[in-house]
């Protein structure tokens, strides 16, 4: 392997590696094989299915269950341990299934390589397997082959290569032999073409520079694999749940546990306090209610454009504060249109986006026909084209070819010129291709006179050279010195508006050889991968919600300025280029990124460092991407967020989210809806959680006034995952509010737990615990009877909950607002009821759930008494509401 050989001419490289044009001997090739290694990417080792499996009863809430279901088993109590052990299954399978969707990025990656590759060996020309590449190797190049390996050029007729998986660039990369500067970026270096990248044109030969992890795409494999995948907010603050309420769980059965020994209770009692406490303590519905919450915001996803690959995502995307973004295709169409025309000294402007040809002309701002000298324009550049316009079964316009072309062809059509028609009415006869070295293409036609008509398309400087004429409206004028400047002038003006120019000529009854003078010159037609149009509504609506947009783009400063500019991104009128950030230590840079919004002809390693600059900032950031190049920063972002329709399979699996319409607004969308998710998940999180801090005050406080426990194992099982468990889905898929993007993004680093949260969780916890307390031990006192106590104990704490989930339906307003506006809570009260009744009055449920049928009588006791507990949390609400606590 050698340094830049980028920067080195050809023979030197050649030299280096000790080769002719003859290529490598067999023999030399197997010396090099076994020396460097195959041609192929290595994976670094993975997790197994099983180490997968065993890493989801590492949960301290699953523990916790596990060892109830032990003591359950010992003692006798077969449908608490088989209820217990089905919950801690299935949350074990949930989380299993999730991990082990296996990262498929390596495999990705492996299936662009080419499988097969022409190379010269002992002066012969053969077919190898590609993995049997090795640095030296010359390689052949045609039209539709994928590169396999990184080589430099050494021979080279219009080679182009497209490049946009690597490097983001949109148009094809135009290839040369002659060295360049040492510090040229990826997409510069015009002799070097690069493993997995496809040859869109012309024939060459290359010689192979590096191969395996030692190529671009390997050293992105290497990223892949070095980044490590971070917990998400809402992962890593349910963990905290959990260890939370693992230790207040140790605390109280410590506490009781002494107490119990001083009173002289037995072990087997204090057993079955541990398993009833551990049972409390757990919210066993938690897990499901979170996979299934989030299933359904999944859902509600899909029909916004956004596939979310994994679902702790969608609440991420709620904390977003940062989304950085590719250019190409996401926050334009990456659909080449003619915006600006140029001819007989007039500038016009051509309306309509994209391929789709409906759209008009202006001149000076007004609606105008189309002139004769524009008609004449736009009929040879569509001549001396060789792309389709095509639309496809959906509807859906295409381009089949150089989307430079396809961009005049789409302006010609809203004229009136369709390319087929004039195709076949000035048939072509001969030509001469486009070429790196030219700059320009002629094509011959027949006229219908019999007599021939050659069109030039080409750089503006080009093709002026070319002429000593210009196309005027009413005659043909002079290509004076004053006139030249004139057009150069308005080529230079579109280019500092980013728009490609091309320049289009005209001449008549000559041959293609006696083209490099005496042509009429026809005009400008000036062309951009457009904004797309409701990107701009998205950034300012991103601004309005406190989140920064970043463009971060491998294309060149210019255009990427002009995007940012048009769009509203651009900052200070900055942009910072891929050299630039190389040049900066990571504590300047980290300066920069304050103030700079755009980022140009970076590489992937760049894009994983702004991104990891951003993370240690605090930022919770969002990366888009489509090639390659992106994969490594997509991995490495809280959000990684691959596009559906030009994305690479390698992006696709490295990302979180993949847009289905490649579109920046549907992430805006995307991350309204997480924010929205999140809202919901605090809602059922304090409706789960304080009734399960509700539960063990309940029993604690009976334990400490020497009172027998007021509920069974089964009863709790029964209210965390039933009687919870439906109306906390049902809050889930409460609607969101409508100030959600007015809002700034919530801090995850404050955690879950916030001051108007646990006000609230106290108030709710408390209220069910005196109130279902004082029912228990009043019953208990005056009947003497424990099953009756217990049933209206196990009553009263199921009415509470039903009359608390709709006062949670709002953490701020009144219960009284929208009350029976969520038809799934509605629905979930209503469907339960008749479950609930028969367990209360069908004999068989009597046993296990050890309790009794109550009379009328007792329900004029538990009614009343459940109520007591909605203006407790009624009044709770008021003071978070007040004093403006955050939740």
């Amino acid at each position: 392997m050698i340094e830049n050989p980028h920067a080195k001419s050809f023979q030197e490289v050649l030299d280096a590696f000790s080769v002719s044009d003859d290529g490598l001997s067999a023999e030399e090739s197997a010396k090099r094989l076994e020396e460097y290694g195959p041609n192929a990417l290595v994976e670094s080792g993975g997790t197994s299915a099983l180490q997968i499996f065993f890493e989801q009863w590492k949960n301290v809430l699953i523990i916790i269950l596990c060892i109830a279901v032990g003591i359950s088993a010992l003692l006798g109590h077969v449908v608490e341990a088989s209820v217990i052990g089905s919950i801690v299954f299935l949350s074990v399978l949930i989380g299993f299934m999730q991990e082990y969707k296996a990262e498929k990025v390596m495999e990705a990656l492996r299936n662009m390589a080419a499988p097969l590759a022409t190379a010269i060996r002992d002066g012969e020309e053969i077919e190898v397997k590609a993995s049997e590449l090795v640095p030296g190797d010359i390689i052949v190049l045609t039209a539709g082959d994928i590169v396999p390996a990184d080589g430099r050029i050494i021979e080279c007729a219009n080679i182009q290569t497209d490049e946009a998986s690597l490097t983001g660039e949109s148009l094809p990369a135009e290839k040369s032999i002659e060295a360049i500067a040492e510090d040229a970026a990826t997409g510069d270096k015009e002799n070097i073409v690069f493993s997995g990248t496809h040859v869109t044109y012309g024939r060459g030969k290359a010689v192979v520079v590096a191969t395996g992890m030692e190529t671009e795409f390997g050293k992105i494999a290497n990223m892949l694999q070095s980044v490590k995948t971070e917990l998400t907010p809402l992962q890593k603050n349910l963990d905290k749940v959990g260890h939370l309420f693992a230790k207040i769980a140790l605390v109280i059965v410590a506490v009781i546990g002494v107490l119990g020994f001083i009173r002289g209770q037995s072990l087997i009692e204090m057993l079955l306090f541990g398993i009833a406490l551990a049972v409390a303590v757990v919210p066993e519905a938690l897990p499901a209610v979170v996979t299934i919450s989030l299933a359904i915001s999944v859902q509600r996803m899909v029909k916004k454009h956004a596939l979310v690959r994994k679902q702790p995502v969608v609440e991420t995307l709620g904390s977003t504060t940062v989304i950085c973004t590719d250019k190409t295709g996401t926050l334009t169409k990456d659909e080449m249109t003619v915006q600006q025309v140029y001819c007989a000294h007039n500038l016009w402007s051509v309306t309509g986006i994209g391929y789709k040809p409906e759209g008009g002309f202006e001149l000076d701002e007004k609606e105008a026909d189309p002139s004769a000298s524009l008609l004449e324009l736009l009929k040879g550049g569509t001549l001396c084209a060789d792309a389709v316009l095509h639309q496809n079964d959906e509807g859906v316009y295409e381009i089949h070819g150089d989307p430079t072309e396809g961009g005049i062809i789409v302006a010609a059509q809203k004229a009136g010129i369709h390319k087929a028609d004039i195709d076949s009415a000035y048939p072509r006869i001969d030509e001469i291709p486009f070429t790196s070295e030219t700059k320009k293409m002629l094509t011959q036609h027949k006229e219908s006179d019999d007599s021939t008509m050659i069109y030039c398309k080409g750089a503006p400087e080009v093709v002026l050279s070319c002429c000593d004429r210009i196309w005027l409206d009413e005659e043909e004028g002079e290509l004076t010195d004053a006139v030249r400047k004139q057009v150069l002038e308005a080529a230079e003006g579109m280019a500092k508006n980013a728009l490609r120019v091309i320049a289009i000529a005209r001449k008549g009854n000559a041959s293609l050889e006696d083209s490099e003078s005496g042509m009429k010159f026809l005009g400008l037609i000036g062309m951009i991968d457009p904004p797309r149009p409701e990107a701009k509504t998205a950034i300012e609506k991103c601004k309005t919600a406190g989140i920064k947009v970043k463009m971060i783009t491998g294309d060149h400063p210019v255009t990427a300025k002009a995007i940012a500019d048009n769009l509203g991104i651009l900052e200070n009128d900055k942009v910072l280029i891929g050299s630039e950030i190389e040049a900066l230590d990571d504590e300047a840079l980290s300066t920069e990124l304050n103030t700079v919004s755009v980022f140009a002809r970076v590489s992937p390693t760049h894009k994983l460092r702004i991104v990891s600059l951003l993370q240690q900032q605090g930022h919770i950031v969002a990366m888009t991407g489509d090639g390659v190049n992106d994969a490594p920063a997509l991995k490495k972002a809280d959000i990684g967020v691959a596009m559906g329709i030009t994305g690479t399979d390698v992006t696709k699996e490295a990302s979180d989210m993949i847009l289905t319409d490649d579109n920046f607004a549907s992430i805006v969308s995307a991350v309204e809806e997480g924010r929205g998710v999140f809202g919901n998940i605090k809602k059922y999180l304090i409706y789960l959680l304080s009734a399960n801090l509700g539960e063990v005050a309940l029993m604690t406080g009976a334990t400490m006034f020497g009172l027998p426990m007021p509920l069974t194992a089964a009863q709790i099982l029964y209210v965390n995952l039933v009687t919870d468990g439906f109306p906390a889905l049902a809050l889930a898929v409460d609607p969101h509010p409508s100030d959600l993007m007015t809002r700034t993004p919530r801090n995850p680093q404050k955690g879950m737990f916030t001051k108007g949260m646990i006000i609230l969780l106290i108030a709710r916890g408390c209220s069910l615990a005196c109130v279902c307390l004082g029912i228990f031990a009043w019953i208990l006192h005056t009947t003497g009877s424990l099953t009756q106590a217990t049933t209206l104990c196990f009553i009263t704490i199921i009415l509470i909950e039903f009359l608390l989930a709709y006062s949670l339906r709002s953490e701020r307003k009144s219960i009284l607002h929208n009350t029976f506006k969520n038809k799934w809570l509605n629905l979930s009260v209503i469907l339960q009821l008749p479950i609930f009744l028969g367990i209360l009055y069908i004999p068989f449920f009597h046993k296990p759930f050890h309790i009794v049928a109550p009379a009328l009588s007792d329900w004029f006791i538990v009614l009343p008494a459940a109520l007591i507990s909605v203006p407790i949390l009624e009044f709770a609400k008021y003071i978070v509401r007040k004093n403006g606590y955050e939740l």
